[in-house]
C-alpha cells in the first residue's frame, strides 16, 4: 500500500519537513511494515520547465512519417536565458523534433532542456535527427516515469493548467510529492486506505487524526432509479454473500472530461495507472475511504440490478476481457440479461463505463471476505478491490464512499446528481467483547492503567462500559479482526507500545535436544562425507520414466507415485519413489561441466503413496473439520520415510608414484550402505540381487539380519546408462535409513579386549559360478562354529585353470578363543569342518 504524503497531511498531522522514511518509522511502531520509498524526483534532474509552442511545421519523411519541426519558448518573453551550456539557446527559444502530433501552436507543453536526465538514465543532449539539431525534447508521461502514455505528450491544457512559461515543471506534475510503501498484514485490512493509514499515524505519534469520511455530507436518496435486492440463496458458512448494496445515479455527465492533474499525479504516486475520470474517482475514493465502489453505465443496465449466487454453467466477460465460467457458488451482481460482475472482484465489460455514458449508475456494497476471498483465487482474479473485500470493510463507509464519488462526478465532470439510489441491507449487531480488569496483564505481563486501557482502545474505534470486573469492549465494524479478549488485549499492547513489554530469555528444560532419528541422520552424513563424498541436495520431482526405472526392482511392475496437481514443470509432474534420479542428474550435470570423478551422497524423504489418493471434501470458510474429515485427510497423507543413496562416477583414485588409477566399481557402493550400517551398529546382510536398473551380475540386494530389504547397492545397467546419455559405468546405492535406525540397538556393548593371539588361514573354494558368494561366506561361518571370530572374501577368480561355469572364492578365516591359545591343530579342524560343510550344500572342493 503506497502512502502519498501529500494526501496523508490532509487528515492528521504529518510534518511538513516529514519524509517517507519518518512516516514509515512511526507506523512501525503499531505494527505496520516498512517496504520502500518512492520518490520520483530522484529519477529526475537537471532543467524540465514549462514551454510554449511558437510554431510547428509537419515535415513528411522517406520512411513514411511525419515529425513536427517546432520552436519552443523555455523563458518569459521578453527575458533572457539563465541557463547555460551546450545546446541552450540564450534567446530562450529551443528547436525541438517531434514526431507526437496532439499539440498547437501556442499550447504549453513539458521541455526536458539539454543537461536533463530522464529515468532510465535517458540524458537529453543536442542531437542531429531528421536533418535538424534538436535542442531538447518535448516529452509525454511514460518518458518523464508517470506512467505507460505514450500517445503524446503532456500538454498543460489537457491537464487543466495554464502555467508561466519557464516555471519549472516538476512541482506542477507532483514530483516534489513522495510515498512511503507499507506492507499491510491480512487483519488489517482497514489500512488499505488513507483514511486507515492517518488513524494508525495518529495513534503512533499521540496527534490528531481528521477522519475524511468526516468531511462527507450524506444525502438520502429520495427514489430508486434502478431498482436492487439481495437474494443469496447458497449463503457460505450460512453468511449473507452482501450484507449492504447502495447506488447513487449521476447523469449528464461529460464524457471528455479529464482527470485533474492533482489527481492523476496522487493515483500515479499511489501505483494505480490513470485510465478516465469516472475509474480514476472511483479509484481515488477506494484509495482515500477504503471502500471499493464501481461505476455502470445506466443505459447499458438491463432491468434492476440483483446481488445472488451464479448459476450453473454462466459466464461472465470481466473488465479484463477475459470470459470466465462462474461458479455456483460465486457471488455475482446480475441485471435482466444475466451477471454483470463478480461481487467485491471485478465488474463485467457488458456495462463498463465508455467515452458515450452520459449516466453513471455507482455502487458501493457490503460483501462476504470468504465469498469474495474464494471467488478470486478461483477466477486467479486479482483487484484492488478484492484485496479489500476479502479482509472485511467498513459497513457504514458505503453509503459515504458513494456520496464521495457523486460529489467528485458533480464537481469534474459536470454531472448531476440525480438523487435517486437504493440502500438495501440490514446493519450488524457490533461485536461486544468482556475483557476482565486483571486479563491485559496476565497476557502481555505489564500492569495497564485504566487510563492507558480507556486511550488505546478508543483510539482504535471501540466503545467501553465499565463493569464490576473490567470491560465490555463494542468493536466498531469496520475491525472484523476483533473477536475475542485476546484480540482486545493485542490493540492494548500495540497502542500503549510493543517496546514497552518486558523481555526475558527462556531457559531450556534439560534432557532436550536432537532426537535419536536427527542425530542418527547426522552421524550418517559425517560418516559419509568422512569417507570422501559430497553432500547434495536434489528436487523431489521427478517423471514418471525416474520413477519407473527405481521404484521396483521389477521392470514390469505398475509403479504407482505421487502426482502432483500443480507441478513446477509437466515433465517433473511426480514425488521422487527414490533418492537416485536426483543423484544420477546432478552426476550428469556435474559430468558434462567437466567434473568426471564424483562421490555424491544425499539423505532426504521419499513419498510413497498413502492409503487414500486424491481430494477430500473440505467443509465451508471457517468450519471445523470433523474427526472423520481429518482422518479422511490423513488417510491421503503419503508415507515419508527418510532414505540415504550415493552415487559413485569416474575414478575413485588417480595414478600416483607406486600406485595404479583406480575407477569406482560395485564393491565401492557396497562398502558405502556398509559404512551407513556400522555407523548406526546395525548388522546389514549383503545378498546377490537382481534389479532391472542395476547390472545383472553387479547388483546386490540389501537385507537387515531378520531378512527385510532396505536397499540396493551395485553397477547401474550399462543399458540403462547408455539411453540416458550417461558415462558407461556409474555405481549407485540407496537404503531405507529409517528402517535400519528403526533397528538400532539401545546401546553399543563393546566386546572386552582379549589377551590370546589369533589363528589365520585362508581357504580357497572352487564351486558352480552361480552360487552367491555371500551364502558361501554364511555357510563356512555357520560350519567353523563359535572359534571363528572373523571371515572375508578377498578373491573371486574365474579363468585359466578354472573349468568353465566354475568359479574360485577365497576367503580370509581368523580363529580365537576367549580363555586360551588356540593350537594350528584346534584352527584346523574348525577351517575343515567349515569346507566339509559348503561341500555338503554347495559341492565345494578345496582347489589345490
Amino acid at each position: 500500500m503506497r502512502i502519498p504524503l501529500s494526501w496523508l497531511r490532509e487528515f492528521t498531522e504529518l510534518p511538513e519537513g516529514a519524509r517517507a522514511e519518518d512516516l514509515m518509522a512511526d507506523v512501525v511502531r503499531v505494527g505496520l511494515e516498512e517496504e520502500d520509498v518512492h520518490r520520483p524526483l530522484d529519477e529526475l534532474t537537471g532543467p524540465i520547465v514549462v514551454g510554449q509552442v511558437l510554431s510547428r511545421e509537419p515535415e513528411e519523411q522517406k520512411n513514411g512519417k511525419t515529425i513536427n519541426w517546432c520552436s519552443v519558448r523555455v523563458v518569459p518573453e521578453g527575458q533572457e536565458q539563465t541557463l547555460t551550456g551546450e545546446g541552450i539557446d540564450p534567446a530562450g527559444v529551443q528547436g525541438i523534433v517531434c514526431g507526437a502530433h496532439n499539440f498547437d501552436v501556442g499550447d504549453k507543453v513539458v521541455v526536458t532542456l539539454p543537461g536533463a536526465v530522464l529515468p532510465g538514465d535517458f540524458r537529453i543532449s543536442p542531437r542531429k535527427t531528421y536533418g535538424h539539431v534538436s535542442a531538447g525534447m518535448m516529452a509525454s508521461a511514460r518518458e518523464l516515469g508517470l506512467g505507460d502514455d505514450h500517445d503524446g505528450i503532456l500538454v498543460f491544457p489537457d491537464l487543466g493548467l495554464d502555467p508561466e512559461v519557464g516555471q519549472d515543471a516538476l512541482p506542477l506534475l507532483g514530483f516534489t510529492d513522495e510515498a512511503a510503501e507499507i506492507n499491510v498484514t491480512p487483519d488489517r485490512g482497514y489500512c488499505f486506505s488513507i483514511r486507515g493509514v492517518a488513524r494508525e499515524y495518529a495513534l503512533a505519534t499521540s496527534t490528531s487524526f481528521t477522519d475524511p469520511a468526516s468531511k462527507v455530507t450524506v444525502t438520502a436518496p429520495s427514489e430508486a432509479e434502478v431498482e436492487t435486492r439481495i437474494d443469496d440463496q447458497a449463503p457460505i458458512r450460512g453468511v449473507q454473500g452482501c450484507t449492504r448494496f447502495v447506488t447513487r445515479v449521476v447523469t449528464d455527465i461529460d464524457p471528455t472530461a479529464k482527470t485533474p492533474s492533482w489527481m492523476a499525479e496522487r493515483l500515479r504516486l499511489a501505483g494505480m495507472r490513470p485510465v478516465s475520470l469516472p475509474v480514476d474517482i472511483s479509484n481515488y475514493v477506494m484509495w482515500e475511504l477504503g471502500q471499493p465502489t464501481h461505476c455502470y453505465d445506466r443505459d447499458k443496465l438491463t432491468g434492476g440490478i440483483t446481488v445472488r449466487r451464479a448459476a450453473a454453467g454462466e459466464k461472465l466477460v470481466t473488465l479484463d476481457e477475459k470470459e470466465r465460467e462462474l461458479n455456483p457458488e460465486d457471488l455475482v451482481i446480475a441485471d435482466e440479461s444475466g451477471a454483470i460482475g463478480i461481487a467485491g472482484v471485478m465488474g463485467g465489460a457488458s456495462t463498463e463505463v465508455s467515452d458515450e455514458t452520459r449516466t453513471i449508475v455507482i455502487e458501493a456494497a457490503n460483501f462476504d471476505p470468504v465469498s469474495t476471498g474464494r471467488s478470486r483465487r478461483r477466477h486467479k482474479l486479482p483487484s484492488e478491490a478484492a484485496k479489500r473485500n476479502e479482509r472485511g470493510v467498513d459497513w457504514d463507509m458505503a453509503s459515504v464512499a458513494a456520496q464521495r464519488v457523486v460529489d467528485l462526478l458533480v464537481e469534474l465532470a459536470g454531472g448531476r446528481d440525480t438523487g435517486k439510489g437504493t440502500d438495501v441491507g440490514e446493519r450488524p449487531e457490533p461485536t461486544v467483547i468482556h475483557v476482565p480488569a486483571h486479563y491485559p496483564a496476565e497476557r502481555v505481563g505489564i500492569e495497564y492503567t485504566e487510563e492507558q486501557v480507556a486511550s488505546a482502545l478508543e483510539g482504535v474505534g471501540c466503545e467501553l462500559n465499565r463493569t464490576d470486573d473490567g470491560w465490555d469492549v463494542t468493536v466498531p465494524l469496520w475491525r472484523p479482526d476483533m473477536t475475542i479478549a485476546d484480540d482486545v488485549v493485542e490493540e492494548i499492547a500495540r497502542v500503549v507500545g510493543y517496546e514497552n513489554i518486558p523481555s526475558s530469555i527462556p531457559v531450556p528444560p534439560p534432557g532436550r535436544g536432537l532426537s535419536v532419528a536427527q542425530r542418527s541422520r547426522r552421524r550418517i552424513g559425517d560418516a559419509l562425507a568422512g569417507a570422501g563424498m559430497t553432500e547434495v541436495l536434489a528436487y523431489p520431482f521427478v517423471s514418471q520414466a525416474q520413477n519407473a526405472a527405481f521404484g521396483s526392482a521389477d521392470a514390469d511392475a505398475e509403479v504407482e507415485a505421487v502426482r502432483l496437481a500443480n507441478p513446477v514443470s509437466s515433465e517433473y509432474g511426480w514425488m521422487r519413489l527414490s533418492l537416485l534420479p536426483g543423484l544420477i542428474e546432478i552426476a550428469r550435470r556435474n559430468n558434462g561441466r567437466g567434473f568426471r570423478d564424483l562421490a555424491l551422497f544425499e539423505g532426504g524423504l521419499v513419498f510413497l503413496p498413502a492409503e487414500k489418493q486424491g481430494p477430500v471434501e473440505l467443509p465451508a470458510g471457517g468450519e471445523r473439520p470433523s474427526a472423520d474429515v481429518l482422518a479422511e485427510l490423513n488417510a491421503t497423507i503419503p508415507v515419508q520415510p527418510w532414505h540415504i543413496a550415493s552415487v559413485m562416477v569416474g575414478k575413485a583414485s588417480r595414478a600416483v608414484l607406486g600406485e595404479t588409477e583406480r575407477a569406482w566399481d560395485w564393491a565401492d557402493a557396497i562398502d558405502s550402505a556398509r559404512l551407513v550400517a556400522d555407523t548406526l551398529g546395525v548388522e546389514l546382510v549383503v545378498r546377490q540381487g537382481s534389479h532391472h536398473s542395476f547390472h545383472p551380475g553387479r547388483a546386490a540386494r540389501l537385507e537387515t539380519k531378520d531378512g527385510q530389504l532396505v536397499g540396493w547397492a551395485g553397477e547401474l545397467h550399462p543399458d540403462w546408462l547408455a539411453s540416458q546419455d550417461l558415462p558407461e559405468r556409474m555405481v549407485a546405492m540407496e537404503l531405507d535409513a529409517e528402517a535400519l535406525i528403526n533397528q538400532m540397538p539401545e546401546a553399543v556393548i563393546a566386546e572386552p579386549l582379549t589377551t590370546f593371539p589369533a589363528a589365520t588361514q585362508d581357504v580357497a573354494l572352487t564351486l558352480a559360478a552361480d552360487i552367491p558368494a555371500a551364502d558361501v561366506l554364511e555357510t563356512l561361518r555357520e560350519g567353523a562354529g563359535e572359534l571363528l571370530e572373523h571371515i572375508e572374501l578377498f578373491d573371486d577368480y574365474r579363468g585359466k585353470g578354472i573349468e568353465e561355469g566354475q568359479k574360485s572364492l577365497a576367503f580370509g578365516m581368523r580363529f580365537r578363543a576367549a580363555d586360551r591359545t588356540l593350537t594350528a591343530d584346534e584352527a584346523s579342524e574348525a577351517r575343515q569342518a567349515a569346507v566339509q560343510l559348503a561341500a555338503e550344500k554347495y559341492g565345494a572342493q578345496l582347489r589345490g
